[in-house]
């Protein structure tokens, strides 16, 4: 065998691990993590999200707050699954905001993909988040985080 097809043979394998390894991942709600500091802004950074934030009224047990984008067709499939999820559970609201629209918003929560999912509980704190299209059950058992999160 060649140099060339021994390189071609690495790169089609080094193409099908990482394509493997972000299928894993896509998808997948996890606990939230700091906002990464700017240098022009050392203090911490609140990432409580607000009714005023979001244009749109926060959900009484919880909102599942959808960053999308116009042409993003795993935005598409997201949105029926929260909007599904939303019509199960009483008191959740589903809310999705066009990422273009709300860079400031987009900057400050360090959101760097479309679909990406926040789960907010009742006060607007980030409990869970997604990036790419969520499974329902995963939207479920987050929901259930966020719930159990807020305070009573």
């Amino acid at each position: 065998m060649s140099l060339g097809m021994w390189v071609l043979a690495g790169a089609v394998a080094a193409g099908v691990v990482l394509s493997l390894f972000k299928a894993k991942l896509d998808g997948r709600f996890r606990g939230t993590r700091p906002v990464r500091k700017t240098a022009r802004r050392s203090e911490d950074v609140d990432t409580r999200v607000s009714a005023a934030d979001i244009g749109d009224e926060l959900g009484e047990r919880a909102t599942l707050l959808q960053f999308s984008s116009a042409f993003c067709a795993p935005c598409r499939a997201t949105r029926r699954t929260l909007a599904e999820v939303e019509g199960m559970v009483d008191g959740v609201r589903h809310v999705e905001l066009d990422a273009e629209k709300h860079l400031e918003l987009v900057r400050r929560l360090d959101i760097l993909r479309t679909p990406t999912t926040l789960v907010l509980d009742s006060t607007g704190a980030i409990v869970k988040r997604a990036s790419g299209a969520p499974r329902k059950p995963d939207v479920i058992a987050a929901l259930a985080t966020a719930i159990e999160h807020a305070p009573r």
